[in-house]
């Protein structure tokens, strides 16, 4: 979305970036709400309490994601390989693709998986056993997608674009670098709880 949803691609299509860009936020963050949700009621009605087995869990989950991430052992991660329609950006005003594309990432599920830490929010979701406490998981992880879309605020031209890919693509090794860091860091407070529990 950082090079369709931009002030330059927004001119070109008489729309202003802004109004696009807030109803990217606001989908993403309903997307992850939504996936928070019903994670959170399965777990409800589906999940026995049992701490220190939540606890082993997450720990597993967050070892194994961040190995993923890491491409240890030439491991990969499971995902589905469908993608937003880009077609919409010509049907549809910017607000209705903004609204649609920022939901859709926003659920974290609905789109490619790029990293374990989706399965994790998931799981934790799940685990929570709690609607509410799904909806404030996934309106964290939908916050911090959807506020993705401020990186490309300035792209008014496409020497701005081509930049902007550019930056994106020099800091992919330090994105995987933070991303299995924080994996670790939940596994290891985790297993510290873990601990605690018993």
């Amino acid at each position: 979305m950082l090079s369709s949803i931009t002030p330059l691609g927004e001119r070109g299509r008489n729309n202003r970036f802004v109004i696009a860009a807030s109803f990217f936020v606001v989908g993403s963050v309903l997307g992850g709400m939504t996936t928070g949700a019903v994670f959170g009621l399965l777990g409800a009605v589906a999940v026995p309490v049992a701490p220190v087995v939540d606890g082993v869990v997450i720990v597993v989950l967050a070892v194994a994601g961040a190995a993923l991430d890491a491409r240890l052992a030439g491991l990969r991660l499971p995902t589905i390989t469908r993608q937003v329609d880009e077609r919409w950006l010509q049907k549809y005003r910017g607000w209705v693709y903004g609204l649609g594309f920022g939901f859709q990432l926003g659920t974290g599920v609905m789109t490619i998986v790029s990293s374990a830490a989706v399965y994790l929010m998931v799981v934790a979701a799940l685990l929570t056993r709690s609607v509410a406490g799904g909806v404030v998981i996934g309106a964290m992880f939908g916050t911090v997608r959807g506020l993705s879309i401020l990186l490309a605020r300035r792209v008014a031209s496409y020497d701005e674009l081509r930049a902007l890919h550019r930056r994106i693509a020099d800091n992919a090794g330090r994105s995987v670098i933070a991303n299995v860091a924080a994996q670790g860091l939940i596994g290891a407070v985790a297993l510290v709880a873990v601990v605690a529990v018993r």
